[in-house]
């Protein structure tokens, strides 16, 4: 959105920068906090919150601010933004509680830890851009309806795949244009990976071992393309999506669909292995105008059904700042969901389980994600894959099925189990008896 460029340049100019903090530290924390502090005038990451202080101390360090404050009470907090310094804290909810924050970037990759952060910042009235496909998968819809109760914005993020793509949706349907496919363009899928088969290129990266695992065993994508899916009210042609594995480019795949399919679904979100250009994002459309179809034939677009648009690249961290800036300058989300879900992520035995096995995390040894639409996943009783880890398997499991809640025990005491079960019972209230509060 070129309109934001100007927007900050005029609160830089007021010396009234939008006050930012960041709640997570990691790869990508890192590289949004260099990229606030050293590219982007009219905005100032005023505090970072991490579990662990060193890794919120060197967020800024990287960058080169030396100027840091750790602070334990909101009282603290509140002077140092006051006083221009920057902050540090282990405590996360001293962010969402700040009055002088005017939104947060939630960037832990966590599904409980980040649902009580979301919670209170939106009990606080802050806005929320997230960095944090997983949450948004698993229980999105709900912390919106909290968060449109509030007056406050909780958005994906531009930059990553997922507000990418809808950033091209959007486009596409302003040109008049019926989006059919939103699509994300991946090199490797496969299912049975784990964090020794990925470790030398997490190591190579500066990565997490756990992470680069999510990205190739399909947890990752299945994830971004559900939120895509549950903004734009689309769906899945098949449990794991169609996947198709084409090394050209994706103007090329548009034959490959079927066009009366995809209107029948309303739309689907997909995935592509192997094809160009790597790794950006597309987006199948169709046009109704005959008149209209001779012009996108003159301008390279061919002559249909499906014309192709794509976008090549996806700049993650560096694109956040203006996710930020839509919120609090134009209260424009770049993605939320538009209601309730319509597609999940669920939980898929990796390997062999045992009966007694407690299930470890996303991106590990035990479980993969796949999408299934959620009325799906309602009937059958399916496991949200951002629920799964902790859970203790009632029963043995081969490889490749798919959980429901009736094969396992869950942890006691989660937030997000409470929140689902909300969001259950808000969205699908004949197939659910609980109650929302």
């Amino acid at each position: 959105m070129i309109i934001i460029d100007n927007m900050l340049a005029f609160r830089a100019a007021s010396g009234n920068p939008i006050k930012v903090g960041m709640i997570g530290a990691g790869f990508m924390g890192r590289g949004i906090a260099n990229q606030i502090i050293n590219s982007v005038p009219g905005m100032k990451l005023v505090a970072i919150a991490n579990r662990n202080l060193e890794g919120a101390k060197r967020a800024y360090t990287e960058t080169g601010i030396e100027d840091i404050q750790t602070v334990n009470t909101l009282i603290d907090l509140e002077t140092a933004i006051a006083s221009d310094h920057y902050a540090i804290t282990d405590d996360a909810m001293l962010l969402c509680q700040a009055e002088q924050i005017d939104a947060l970037i939630e960037v832990t990759g966590t599904i409980e830890y980040a649902a009580h952060i979301v919670m209170k910042a939106i009990a606080h009235r802050k806005h929320i851009i997230l960095m944090n496909a997983e949450l948004d998968g698993t229980i999105g819809p709900i912390l919106k309806v909290y968060a449109d109760r509030a007056g406050v914005i909780l958005s994906a993020c531009d930059g990553d795949q997922p507000g990418v793509q809808m950033n091209l949706y959007r486009f596409v349907k302003s040109i008049g244009l019926t989006p059919l496919l939103c699509g994300n363009i991946k090199g490797l899928q496969d299912p049975y990976r784990n964090p020794t088969t990925q470790e030398g290129f997490a190591k190579r990266w500066g990565q997490k071992a756990h992470m680069v695992t999510s990205f190739a065993d399909g947890t990752k994508i299945s994830f971004e393309q559900a939120i895509v899916a549950n903004a734009t009210n689309m769906t899945v042609a098949k449990r794991g999506m169609l996947g198709y594995e084409y090394k050209g480019h994706v103007d090329e795949m548009t034959s490959m669909y079927d066009v009366e399919q995809l209107k029948e679904l309303g739309g689907i979100v997909d995935y592509v292995v192997g094809s160009q250009p790597g790794p950006g994002v597309f987006v199948f459309a169709t046009h109704d105008d005959p008149k209209q179809r001779h012009y996108l034939n003159l301008y390279k677009l061919g002559e249909g059904p499906l014309y192709s648009f794509y976008t090549p690249y996806h700049l993650c961290h560096f694109e956040v700042p203006l996710s930020v800036a839509r919120a609090v300058l134009l209260q424009d989300a770049v993605m939320s969901p538009l209601a309730g879900p319509k597609v999940d992520v669920v939980t898929t035995a990796k390997i062999n389980l045992k009966a007694g096995d407690v299930l470890d995390g996303i991106g590990f040894y035990m479980t993969y994600g796949q999408c299934e639409n959620s009325e799906i996943v309602q009937t059958q009783n399916l496991l949200p894959m951002g629920l799964a880890e902790g859970c203790r398997l009632k029963r043995d499991l081969d490889r490749d099925q798919v959980l429901t809640y009736d094969d396992v025990e869950l942890p006691q005491g989660r937030l997000c189990d409470q929140l689902r079960a909300e969001q259950n019972a808000y969205f699908f209230p004949a197939k659910n008896l609980v109650l929302v509060k």
